[in-house]
């Protein structure tokens, strides 16, 4: 009998592994609906849907291995990030999906809530100013107005599975839809900026790479306490906290 494993768990999710089913358990019935409806839309790679009764989505796994992981080198090569690229523009060029997305937050709310978490950051003794404020500085260049795109809102360098220098799939869509795409392009390479020369170069078009700096430094001021209070740790190595402290 498969054994059953515990692939990530918090209040929100819950996802479990058994042989070659994932089986996410979701409270949101909303995440689930998008996550099933980009991946019938999106022109990548993405995992075969199984079953789908609410709250749990039953996907078959896909082939390869994950492009690498947050906090670890990783060892896939220059090509398998460059075919991240390409398949991130190929998402990007698709139609629309009729929604936003993480990606497509509101500017003003975004900045609004940006400041709410600095001060708390700030406050709590949880970070130092001169480092809150010198990322909030960095973040500033990500909120400006964008052009939508059929972005997929949590591309965590974990999401995408290549084998050799082939995408085999792109996983977790519960936050896709209409947004900016550099926000993918800065999540995919969070904490892995070596590598973002071979994804640009996949891409196949010019990017602003100080929108992408933006991004690292909005995303990972944003994502601190949610991580604290959800049993990650965004101080280890390579994580978020050294993304911030690679700004200064």
């Amino acid at each position: 009998m498969d054994e059953v494993k515990m692939v990530v768990a918090h209040s929100e999710r819950a996802t479990l592994r058994v042989g070659d089913v994932f089986l996410k358990v979701d409270a949101d019935q909303a995440r689930i609906d998008v996550e099933v409806e980009a991946m019938a839309l999106a022109p990548v790679p993405t995992p075969k849907v199984l079953w789908h009764k609410p709250p749990v989505l039953a996907i078959a796994a896909v082939p390869g291995t994950a492009l690498g992981r947050l906090g670890e080198p990783s060892t896939a090569s220059p090509a398998a990030w460059a075919a991240a690229g390409a398949a991130l523009r190929r998402l990007h060029d698709a139609p629309l999906p009729p929604r936003p997305g993480r990606a497509g937050r509101d500017l003003d709310e975004l900045a609004a809530e940006l400041d709410g978490e600095c001060e708390w950051l700030v406050t709590n003794g949880v970070l130092p100013a001169d480092l809150v404020t010198r990322n909030r500085q960095v973040a500033e260049a990500a909120l400006r107005p964008w052009s939508p795109a059929f972005t997929h809102g949590d591309l965590q360098i974990a999401h995408v599975f290549v084998d050799g220098d082939e995408i085999t799939g792109i996983i977790d869509w519960s936050e896709a839809g209409q947004g900016d795409a550099l926000f993918d392009l800065a999540t995919l390479t969070l904490g892995h900026e070596k590598h973002l020369g071979d994804v640009v170069a996949g891409y196949g078009t010019d990017v602003d790479l100080d929108v992408i700096r933006g991004w690292w430094s909005l995303r990972s001021l944003l994502v601190v306490r949610w991580l604290v209070e959800h049993g990650f740790d965004p101080f280890a190595p390579g994580c978020e906290i050294d993304v911030l402290r690679s700004r200064l």
